[in-house]
């Protein structure tokens, strides 16, 4: 990658490898394996004038192949050099249940930036699994945590409302006490626990709900059931909205490259789901409608969607009631504005159908 001329720039900072950034963005210089000592003469020149422009920051990032690891790969690659891993990567370690491999992978890479959506995600197995859940969701994102803090990079993170109670009927906000009922939602809290201690510069966003196109989800579910069974019984006392994994991954790379040109500091928790509220009772129903009318075709018998509470529907374990989540903090720090959940998965449906 060949230098490019300077611009005028209110203030420079140094990376790791000692080249100058502008205050207002990351800039490049010199050829993709230059250093300060290696580099071209124009490109040392350049640099002492200000920063350069068009300079790729590094990306690792960790779960690619899982629905919102999948969009990442998408949405980051116009902030730069996205090295994209999963847990069956070699030589270089993507596995979680592999923390100490895991920090040989980051000093190697060196990233500016760590976004890790691998997580461990069987809700009811973790109640049997809770030393391999607090492996990958807890102990190796202390370790990520750690090693991003020694080389001055930012981490994402993804994090869930089992942390939360599921007490009341209001949308939870960041700073409120939390109080998980699971093994899962505990090990995820211990995550940003370790996350907050390490003193690195960090964006975690709580999310609920998670659906895509590609691979199975509670819509391609119901679609199934659907067209195998004449009336179906879902959940209708837990409150939450569907979000997209497009949607998640979108906004993450919005928030991603604010936040590092912002003077602000912008570390924190937030929320980030879409709009509006619903059941799955009622998320069924809306999905059901939604297909008849994109694909009159499709040959869903089920004429009835029953209302059931979740007693009728015992899981090792328990789920939360209240997943609502407040996202105003995350639209009016990123000047956001989300959709309403039915939006994506009109979406969805239509990718599908």
């Amino acid at each position: 990658m060949t230098a490019v001329s300077a611009r005028p720039c209110s203030g420079t900072w140094t990376t790791r490898t000692g080249w100058p950034r502008c205050s207002r963005g990351i800039t490049r210089t010199g050829s993709a394996n230059s250093t300060p000592d290696g580099g071209t003469q124009a490109c040392r020149a350049a640099a002492c004038q200000g920063a350069l422009q068009d300079d790729a920051m590094k990306i690792l990032l960790l779960g690619k192949n899982g629905q919102v690891g999948w969009e990442l790969q998408r949405s980051l690659l116009p902030l730069g050099e996205v090295v994209a891993l999963d847990r069956a990567s070699t030589p270089l370690c993507g596995d979680l249940l592999r923390p100490g491999a895991l920090a040989e992978t980051v000093r190697a890479l060196a990233p500016d930036v760590i976004v890790n959506a691998a997580a461990y995600t069987a809700v009811d197995k973790a109640e049997s699994e809770p030393e391999a859940a607090r492996t990958i969701n807890a102990q190796a994102v202390g370790v990520l945590a750690r090693e991003a803090q020694a080389l001055g990079a930012w981490l994402v993170h993804y994090s869930t409302d089992y942390v939360f109670d599921g007490g009341g009927n209001q949308p939870w906000q960041e700073d409120q006490a939390t109080g998980p009922l699971s093994v899962y939602g505990q090990t995820k809290l211990e995550g940003e626990q370790q996350i907050a201690a390490s003193g690195v510069k960090h964006l975690i966003f709580r999310t609920s709900w998670v659906y895509a196109a590609r691979g199975g989800n509670f819509a391609k579910t119901m679609l199934r059931l659907a067209q195998e069974r004449d009336k179906l019984a879902v959940i209708d006392d837990q409150w939450g909205a569907p979000t997209g994994a497009d949607l998640i991954a979108d906004v993450t790379a919005h928030a991603l490259r604010t936040a590092m040109a912002s003077g602000e500091d912008l570390s924190g928790i937030y929320h980030l789901v879409a709009g509006g509220e619903t059941t799955w009772n009622r998320y069924a129903r809306f999905v059901l409608e939604t297909a008849r009318k994109i694909n009159p075709a499709l040959n869903l018998t089920a004429q009835e969607v029953q209302a059931v509470d979740t007693s009728a529907f015992p899981t090792p374990a328990r789920r939360p009631h209240n997943s609502r989540l407040n996202t105003h903090k995350l639209q009016q720090r990123f000047a956001l504005d989300l959709p309403d959940w039915q939006t994506g998965v009109q979406r969805m449906l239509q990718e599908i159908l």
